[in-house]
């Protein structure tokens, strides 16, 4: 069983920053991959961004690539996204997701666990 537990969304202005935490809690994360989905009002839930946790690979979707940042702390269980340059259209819910299993994959359908998910704000 895994539990995420997410935190760091908020209200920005379009260009600015904002950190996401992803606390994971589980026997062992080697084998495992994490990711961030985002979904906003209307819209299907779509892949942002997944890491390995053995390695370090990287994934990210076209529309963050250069401005979101995937990455994690082994001794802390945590998972982290930072975002940068964020525009009106990054608004979303966002959620941390664990995939048991070192295959990524950008499907939401694919993750078996899932945190509650943290609202994220751009004004414009």
């Amino acid at each position: 069983q895994v539990q995420l537990v997410e935190s760091g969304g908020g209200l920005v202005q379009a260009g600015g920053s904002l950190s996401l935490s992803c606390a994971a809690s589980a026997r062992s994360f080697s084998r495992n991959v994490m990711a961030w989905f985002r979904q906003a009002p209307g819209k299907e839930r779509e892949f942002v961004a997944a890491i390995r946790w053995s390695g370090g690979s990287t994934y990210y979707a076209d529309s963050v690539k250069g401005r979101f940042t995937i990455s994690r702390d082994n001794a802390e269980n945590t998972v982290y996204l930072q975002m940068k340059n964020l525009k009106p259209e990054d608004t979303a819910v966002y959620y941390c997701a664990c995939r048991v299993s070192v295959v990524v994959y950008t499907r939401s359908t694919e993750y078996e666990y899932w945190g509650q998910g943290t609202q994220v704000t751009v004004s414009s």
